[in-house]
């Protein structure tokens, strides 16, 4: 079965006082995730909006990707398969992670 789709990610950055939080939205066509992080500038450090930008939007999309393979592994289980035992093996794919 060949098959094409395209989902979006949309990532919303926010700062303040040296806190920068990000908002990373995944809209798949049938489902919407959302993730959170946020980054803080330690006082003593120079300020580099840049690196609160990269810190929050990574954490952000590490959030959303737990969420991701959560909804992964109810729609295994949903149809009998369970989610693997070791979490370095990707379903199907387990060669490819060696």
């Amino acid at each position: 079965m060949r098959r094409t789709v395209e989902w979006s990610i949309h990532l919303h950055l926010y700062e303040e006082d040296g806190t920068t939080r990000a908002r990373a939205v995944l809209d798949t066509g049938t489902r919407t995730l959302t993730g959170q992080g946020t980054a803080r500038c330690n006082p003593e450090d120079v300020d580099v909006p840049e690196i609160g930008d990269e810190l929050a939007a990574g954490r952000a999309m590490d959030h959303l990707a737990g969420q991701l393979m959560r909804v992964a592994d109810r729609d295994l289980e949903s149809v009998g398969a369970g989610a693997p035992a070791d979490r370095r093996t990707a379903y199907g794919w387990s060669d490819a992670m060696s």
